[in-house]
């Protein structure tokens, strides 16, 4: 069983930015592939970026290439969201995930075993 707790939310004026922080409970997080997801109000839970157990993968979703930057410290347990540039149609709330499946890191909400609890990130015009 593997626990995610999501930090670093908050409000931000656009072009600003903001770095999320994902703590991870459990050995075997070295292991796994870990994602960040954003859902907005009345809309799907949408791929933002993953990366995989070294870091040497790392897919974004179109809307913020160039602008967010996935990162892990496994020493640390810790998955970042380094988000440049933000634009108000970021506001969401957002997850964190981890996928303990070997292979291709993957973009699909239902590859991901384990969720976080979400952290409001809100971006104002």
């Amino acid at each position: 069983q593997v626990q995610l707790v999501e930090s670093g939310g908050g409000l931000v004026q656009a072009g600003g930015s903001l770095r999320l922080s994902c703590a991870a409970s459990g050995r075997t997080f070295n292991s796994y592939s870990m994602g960040w997801f954003r859902q907005a109000p009345g809309k799907e839970r949408d791929f933002v970026a993953a990366i995989n157990w070294s870091g040497g993968s790392t897919p974004y979703a179109d809307s913020v290439k160039g602008r967010f930057t996935i990162s892990r410290d496994n020493a640390k347990n810790t998955v970042y969201l380094q988000m440049n540039s933000l634009k108000p149609e970021d506001t969401a709330v957002y997850y964190c995930a981890a996928d303990r499946s070997w292979g291709v890191v993957s973009t699909r909400v239902s590859e991901y075993d384990y969720w976080g609890q979400g952290t409001q990130v809100t971006v104002s015009s």
